[in-house]
C-alpha cells in the first residue's frame, strides 16, 4: 500500500497550487516535477489491472501521457489541496489507461491482429508462451465496457464517499492514512468506504 504524501512535499505542492490559483502558470510545470515520481508509481499501480495495455504500452508511456492530460487539467481547474491534485492525477492515470484498453481493443487495432506470444518450434511447429503477471499485477482482463462503467459509478458518487475511494482504491492509501488525510476516524473511513462499494455495486446493477 502507498502511503500519504510526505509533509515537505505536500507543503511544496500547495504553494505550487496557490501560486497557479493566482495565475502563475509557471507553477504547473513545477507541479509535475514535483509529481513526477508519484506519476509513475500510480502509473505502475493501476496498469497492473489493464493486461491488454500493459502488453503493448508500459509505465514511462502511460506516465508521460498522463502527465499531459494533468497539465491541461490544471489549465482549467485548480485543486484546492493537494490530496485533491492526487485525485485529479488519478483520474487522469485512469482516463490514460481506458483510452489505450479502447484502442487496442478495436477489431482494427494491431494488438488484434499481431499476436507477440506466438513463437516458432524447431519443427516449424507453433505454440503459444503463457505471459505470467508481474507482482501486484492482476492476470484477468478485465471487459472495457465494465471498466468504463465502474468509472462512471465512481464520478457519481457523494462527494464525500468520493474522496475516500479515491484515496483507497486509485492512489492506494491504507485506511489510516485515508483517515489521516482527510481529518476523520477510521471507523467513519471504513463506513464511507463500504458504503461507497455497494453504491457502486448498485450503480454497476450488481447490488440487490
Amino acid at each position: 500500500m502507498a502511503t500519504e504524501l510526505p509533509p515537505e512535499v505536500a507543503e511544496e505542492l500547495a504553494a505550487c497550487l496557490k501560486r497557479l490559483a493566482a495565475g502563475d502558470q509557471c507553477a504547473r510545470d513545477k507541479i509535475l516535477e514535483v509529481c513526477n515520481d508519484r506519476l509513475r508509481e500510480l502509473s505502475s499501480r493501476l496498469l497492473g489491472k489493464f493486461s491488454k495495455v500493459r502488453r503493448w504500452d508500459n509505465t514511462d508511456d502511460i506516465a508521460q501521457n498522463a502527465a499531459i492530460r494533468l497539465y491541461r487539467a490544471l489549465g482549467e481547474t485548480v485543486p484546492d489541496s493537494p490530496r485533491g491534485l492526487m485525485g485529479l492525477m488519478a483520474v487522469q492515470i485512469q482516463r490514460e489507461l481506458i483510452d489505450l484498453a479502447r484502442k487496442h481493443s478495436g477489431p482494427m487495432s494491431y494488438a488484434q491482429n499481431h499476436d507477440t506470444n506466438v513463437r516458432n518450434g524447431s519443427q516449424g511447429d507453433v505454440f503459444l508462451v503463457e505471459e505470467a503477471p508481474q507482482d501486484g499485477e492482476q492476470d484477468e482482463e478485465i471487459p472495457m465496457a465494465r471498466w468504463e462503467a465502474f468509472h462512471a459509478a465512481v464520478e457519481q458518487l457523494p462527494e464525500e464517499h468520493r474522496e475516500v475511494f479515491r484515496l483507497a482504491w486509485y492512489l492506494g492509501l491504507d485506511q489510516n492514512a485515508v483517515a489521516k488525510t482527510l481529518g476523520l476516524s477510521r471507523r467513519t473511513v471504513q463506513r464511507k468506504w463500504q458504503e461507497a462499494r455497494e453504491i457502486i455495486a448498485k450503480t454497476m446493477g450488481e447490488g440487490d
